[in-house]
């Protein structure tokens, strides 16, 4: 009795084996990607998607413009000089960025670059392999904040990834510094 019932059981497992053994040999063959970062430094390349960002540099002004077009803020301009690569085979559109602050408040870019030299613009498509350097304007109170970066894809269902920006305070005196040996 026993030689019989260790037979039958073979039997009953064999369409279960046969369902898990495709699955088993395809797991094999997968192999574990290691998790993406999510938050970067300045400075660092930030990857999403077919996207590659660096944030090169950020400056705090009280005011943009000249003489008579002179612009000021409700807190302070926050100029974030952005430069974004298009590695991917197609046509991405990045939109307006926008910024997180520790207590989790978001403040979204000024779609209105007056006064900013080399301002990103307002139509943000990369082409493939396309790369596209410019300032970000941001209307902030002066802290620290960390920058949301796209992947491109559809509202809703695009991928994140974040920039620390920590608190610089650089001024903007417009002096120039001399060359030594002139």
């Amino acid at each position: 009795m026993t030689r019989r019932l260790s037979s039958c059981v073979p039997l009953r497992l064999l369409p279960w084996l046969a369902l898990l053994a495709p699955v088993v040999l395809l797991s094999s063959g997968c192999k574990s990607e290691a998790p993406s970062q999510s938050v970067y430094q300045m400075g660092e390349r930030a990857v999403n998607g077919p996207i590659s960002y660096v944030i090169v540099q950020t400056v705090w002004k009280t005011q943009l413009g000249e003489m008579f077009n002179l612009r000021s803020p409700q807190n302070r301009f926050l100029l974030v000089t952005l430069s974004a690569t298009n590695g991917g085979g197609s046509d991405v559109a990045l939109p307006f960025f926008t910024l997180e602050g520790s207590n989790g408040k978001e403040i979204k870019e000024l779609e209105n670059g007056d006064g900013v030299e080399n301002w990103f613009g307002l139509l943000r498509t990369l082409k493939p392999a396309e790369n596209h350097q410019g300032i970000l304007l941001f209307d902030a109170p002066l802290t620290s904040y960390r920058l949301r970066l796209t992947d491109g894809g559809e509202p809703g269902t695009e991928k994140l990834v974040w920039v620390d920006i920590p608190l610089r305070i650089d001024t903007d005196t417009g002096v120039s510094v001399p060359t030594p040996g002139r």
